[in-house]
């Protein structure tokens, strides 16, 4: 199980150096997980540097305290890698830093230590976050060779207990192992904000279900719209909130330009695209009375646990440590799921009649749902936040 700390530890500041593929401005989970443990360490009195992908969005060389440095590199190990590779190891290894902790393998901030893992003179820190190319043929000389990068890591966070990159690790006898799961933060949570339903014309007695996740084919988008038609329930609106200027993969253009998709079967059903700033993505988990979320693939999904944070009970796949998160919260049902057809191996789905017998019977069952939402809003409280995580960050650091 993974580690509970009181406060902060408190010893000398650390020089601590994270590295990921992409970083604020850009949105996603890695960039998210790494921006709060980032921020966060900074208010803990730590000198804090990211090494990113160069963005030409980023305005700034120092975020929120976190100085940023840029490199234009791309691809991976398997891919090829190309760019300033040979600038970010020097970089690396001549840093004076205290640790540095890379955020996701198969991908060119990391992948591109592996040769130098030797020359880096301070402590090396690594989350995987999932091995989603395990199953690849392409990656099974990647995974042959990576125990024995793995072993020459200080440390290995995984964020779930039970999950494949873990286990993948135990079974080749990797056991510089810990569990630290993800969360979600307090300073965004916990501010609320009550006009969203009114700004977006949603009405107070619809029904409110939310689903968040970039618009890739593989975020269960077309599974939730097609239950959400076919389920028997009150007045509602779904509302999915998607990177809709990026790839539209699950969505046809002319409907990801408009801002509700219209369907005659829905009825008194409405679903809404939006792609809105983070304070109002915040506001709508808050307005939320459900959160679907039937991905075809994840290693551990921030967005249950932002879910918890705005007391919204969830309905996902079981992918990733989703049922582990549902055990740990008392807040979710976890969807079984079979090999998606025609993707790779890994890539799982449910089966919609699930899905919909989930929707009608949370929607018709208030007080179920409200447990619900208490039980996953306390858990999120005492363990899940990411003030309280980053402490656990900060004793892998250390040692």
């Amino acid at each position: 199980m993974f580690r509970l700390l009181d406060g902060p530890v408190v010893s000398r500041p650390m020089r601590i150096v994270h590295t990921v593929e992409f970083y604020h401005p850009r949105t996603g989970g890695s960039q998210e997980v790494v921006r709060q443990l980032s921020e966060l360490m900074v208010k803990h009195g730590h000198e804090v540097t990211v090494a990113t992908t160069t963005c030409p969005e980023r305005t700034g060389k120092i975020i929120n305290g976190v100085r940023i440095e840029e490199f234009k590199c791309e691809g991976n190990a398997v891919r090829g890698m190309s760019g300033e590779i040979e600038r970010y190891q020097q970089f690396i290894v001549n840093g004076g830093y205290d640790v540095v902790m890379s955020y996701a393998a198969q991908q060119w901030a990391t992948d591109a230590l592996f040769p130098i893992l030797d020359r880096i003179p301070y402590r090396k820190v690594l989350a995987p976050c999932g091995f989603s190319g395990l199953y690849d043929p392409a990656y099974k000389q990647y995974f042959s060779e990576l125990p024995g990068v793995l072993r020459k890591y200080n440390r290995l966070i995984f964020h779930s207990d039970s999950y494949r990159d873990i286990e993948f690790c135990r079974q080749h006898q990797v056991l510089n192992i810990e569990v630290i799961p993800n969360g979600a933060a307090a300073a965004e949570f916990d501010v609320i904000d009550p006009t969203f339903r009114s700004r977006m014309g949603i009405a107070k007695d619809h029904l409110l279900l939310l689903t968040v996740g970039s618009h890739t084919n593989w975020k269960g988008h077309t599974e939730t719209i097609a239950a959400f038609g076919a389920a028997r329930m009150p007045p509602a609106t779904l509302i999915i909130i998607g990177n809709t200027n990026a790839s539209l993969g699950c969505l046809p253009k002319d409907v990801a330009q408009s801002k509700w998709i219209r369907l005659k079967s829905l009825g008194k059903k409405r679903v809404m695209l939006l792609d809105p700033p983070r304070p109002d993505v915040i506001a709508a988990y808050h307005a939320a009375d459900l959160f679907i979320f039937p991905s075809n693939i994840e290693c551990s999904p921030l967005v249950l646990f932002e879910a918890m944070a705005s007391r919204t009970p969830f309905i996902a796949n079981d992918v990733g440590n989703s049922r582990e998160i549902a055990a740990w919260s008392g807040s979710g049902v976890i969807l079984p799921t079979h090999q998606k057809p025609g993707a790779p191996r890994g890539y799982c789905q449910c089966d919609i009649a699930d899905l919909i017998r989930e929707m009608e019977a949370l929607a018709s069952d208030p007080p179920r749902l409200a447990a619900m939402a208490e039980s996953g809003y306390q858990a999120w409280k005492q363990r899940f936040n990411w003030e309280h995580l980053a402490t656990c960050y900060e004793a892998a650091y250390r040692g």
